[in-house]
């Protein structure tokens, strides 16, 4: 089925009430979750975009659960309700909460790119799931003690604190600092030209569509999310504003003496890997946990799994071919099942698990049953503020080393020539190196008849030949594009040729990001890094493939843990062609430290803990007068100037107003406000 005809058949889906009822007996946090993920299949495919939007219905969720409960601390919002049926009112509240963050955020003017039509479809769910719910969305009061009003306070303080978290979620997520270096990619035409070979290079297009299958209005990329490295983390913490958050050093750079060889071989291993695309050719491997997996951080080191710890058997070997698998882990991973997005792609993970007929919500694996609402309230609230964390570290870095991706790279290498012959022909010191029967150099001989390179023609000698996926096939639905000679300068990744590669720069890989951080916060919440029952599978059928046809034969992807299937979603996009492996692993490494972060700091919350930590504010210099910074030991961050606070807690303003009175009477430029204020115990004042 195509991508398109697939998004339709989810718009009338959608519209007529579908994928709703079945989960009517489940929480409404978990209802309210679907219906969003529901939204962001509807929505442009912004990672950092969703993964906010996913973070921020998951705060409202769990400040209006927090609402009601003696122990628990809110996150932006903070009060104590009271209620003589606290499970039925809790309810109310999340509804009310999760309802109008998500009508304020999915509507087009929010994101310009997402179509009007998408948006109604969107809005008519949200307006839909909550008259079946019970309750009337046009109970908007924020006055008194009703649990509507306790949803619609919560929701208020939501949207009001993060329109000032630097998203520029206004003016629809948009981006005037940065500028990209290299002129556009023109697909049209082979080859490339390259002022800076290291650095992203946009593509245009003849014609452009979303991987939602949506038609763009714009045929040039744009860097999608170039500014969110300023955009305000839940755990992450820096020095100061505009440093980078969990900086790996940079990724290998052509031209450089210590980087060009990594920088070439990362090349040759993509190209390595479009050469194993074609069911005919492809080798047969076993991808079962016993022989994939287990792997050290950041690496594709391990050998699988001996056993597996709920049965205490052996994992039975899972044999296919490589081609089938390298095509379906490309498309399953490619924008999560169904194009939720990775952040979103996790959330239906953690609904799978909880979904387990053998899993039971204990905290951390052990002690009493937990209530299904906290449950899946704490778990979005962790999974989400991991993904949202992990989309800010991500994309700093993009930011910063703005890394150019394997369609701009090879062809750029392959245009210079080899790099392995100085005294052959097409020699280049910055070229890709020779490797037979992958990468070679066209001659005369070779492209004459009965040559290997026979099908490239005359024209192409002294050019460099590459065995690689041909292309996306005129009919997808029962042809491939197969694996063949093909010229470098014409490469294209295992992806649609009206989408080709992400609008935003490759170093570090958001798949491994997202995914190692929220691998972190399952393994963590559920007290082992094994899926429920040892095991989790994906069954792909003949003919379920989308960019051509396949698979072959079907495909049962297994994984035994969460981190193996994070792993795998890095590992798919070098079958896919949309990242070199040094994207990879050090995206799995940063998500991983977001995942724990969101943990450590997340559980203070639960527990009330983090009434304890001080605040810290330090006085420095401004042009004509004193500023303010305050953060939290970790995670939020603030500035004042001139005592206008930006957005933040009930309370905060005049807290800070009344520290910059004091300050600048009687404390000299440089001191510390360290200790100086405590959070109060109760309430939303500072």
């Amino acid at each position: 089925m195509s991508c398109r005809l697939f998004s339709t058949i989810v718009l009338i889906w959608l519209f007529l009430g579908g994928g709703l009822s079945s989960v009517r007996a489940q929480s409404v946090a978990r209802q309210w979750n679907e219906v969003l993920l529901e939204a962001v299949r509807l929505s442009f495919p912004d990672p950092p975009v969703h993964a906010r939007n996913l973070f921020h219905v998951s705060v409202a969720m769990y400040d209006a659960w927090a609402a009601y409960d003696p122990v628990a601390v809110g996150y932006l919002h903070r009060e104590e309700a009271v209620s003589a049926d606290v499970q039925a009112d809790r309810n109310e509240a999340i509804s009310y909460a999760a309802f109008r963050v998500l009508a304020h955020r999915y509507t087009t003017v929010r994101h310009p790119n997402t179509s009007s039509i998408h948006a109604r479809l969107a809005e008519g769910a949200f307006d839909r799931l909550i008259r079946e719910l019970g309750y009337d969305p046009l109970v908007t009061t924020v006055a008194g003690n009703s649990p509507a009003a306790v949803g619609n306070r919560v929701a208020a303080t939501v949207i009001s604190w993060t329109s000032g978290d630097h998203s520029n979620e206004a003016w629809g997520y948009t981006d005037a600092t940065y500028a990209e270096v290299n002129q556009p990619l023109d697909l049209a035409s082979p080859g490339t030209i390259m002022a800076d070979p290291n650095r992203w290079q946009p593509l245009e297009f003849v014609r452009a569509f979303s991987q939602t299958g949506q038609p763009l209005d714009f045929t040039i990329q744009e860097f999608v999310g170039s500014h969110w490295r300023e955009v305000w983390p839940f755990a992450l913490s820096r020095e100061s504003v505009g440093d980078i958050y969990l900086d790996p050093g940079p990724p290998p750079r052509l031209g450089d003496s210590k980087g060009s060889q990594a920088y070439q071989d990362g090349n040759v291993e993509v190209i390595r890997y479009s050469s194993l695309l074609d069911p005919a050719t492809a080798p047969v491997i076993d991808i079962s946990p016993s022989a994939r997996g287990n792997n050290t951080l950041g690496m594709n080191d391990g050998s699988g799994h001996e056993v597996n710890p709920v049965s205490g058997t052996p994992y039975a070997p899972n044999l296919v071919n490589e081609a089938d698998f390298g095509r379906v882990v490309a498309e399953y991973w490619a924008d999560g099942p169904e194009s939720e997005t990775p952040p979103g792609h996790w959330n239906v993970i953690a609904n799978w698990v909880v979904d387990h007929p053998s899993f039971e919500r204990r905290w951390r694996g052990t002690g009493p049953l937990v209530d299904e609402l906290e449950w899946d309230v704490k778990m979005y609230f962790l999974v989400n503020a991991a993904v949202h964390d992990a989309a800010v570290a991500c994309w700093s870095c993009k930011r910063k080393y703005d890394y150019v991706r394997p369609i701009s790279s090879i062809r750029y290498l392959c245009q210079l020539g080899q790099s392995s012959d100085p005294a052959g022909p097409s020699y280049h010191p910055d070229g890709l190196p020779l490797v037979p029967d992958l990468i070679e150099v066209v001659t005369a001989e070779s492209a004459g008849l009965g040559g290997k390179h026979a099908n490239l023609g005359a024209r192409a000698i002294g050019k460099i030949a590459l065995r690689a996926w041909q292309g996306e096939p005129l009919f997808p639905e029962f042809q491939i594009g197969g694996v063949g000679w093909i010229l470098g300068e014409n490469w294209f990744p295992y992806q649609r040729s009206t989408f080709v590669t992400p609008a935003f720069a490759g170093y570090v890989s958001g798949h491994s990001t997202f995914s190692r951080a929220a691998a972190e916060i399952l393994t963590a919440l559920t007290g082992s890094e094994f899926f429920p029952g040892g095991l989790r599978e994906h069954a792909v059928a003949v003919g379920d493939l989308e960019f051509e046809a396949g698979p072959s034969e079907p495909v049962v992807l297994q994984w035994a843990t969460y981190y193996d299937a994070a792993d795998q979603a890095g590992l798919s996009r070098l079958y896919g062609g949309i990242h070199v492996p040094a994207d990879d692993g050090p995206g799995r490494v940063i998500g991983a430290a977001c995942g724990l972060g969101v943990w450590d700091l997340a559980t203070r919350y639960f527990d009330g803990s983090i009434l304890g930590e001080v605040p810290q504010v330090q006085i420095i210099s401004t042009q004509g007068g004193v500023r303010l910074e305050w953060r939290q030991r970790r995670g939020l961050f603030y500035r004042v100037e001139g005592g206008d606070p930006e957005r933040g807690f009930t309370g905060m303003g005049n807290m800070m107003r009344a520290a910059e009175e004091r300050a600048s009477r009687d404390l000299p430029i440089g001191s510390s406000l360290q200790g100086f204020f405590r959070v109060r115990q109760s309430g939303n004042e500072w």
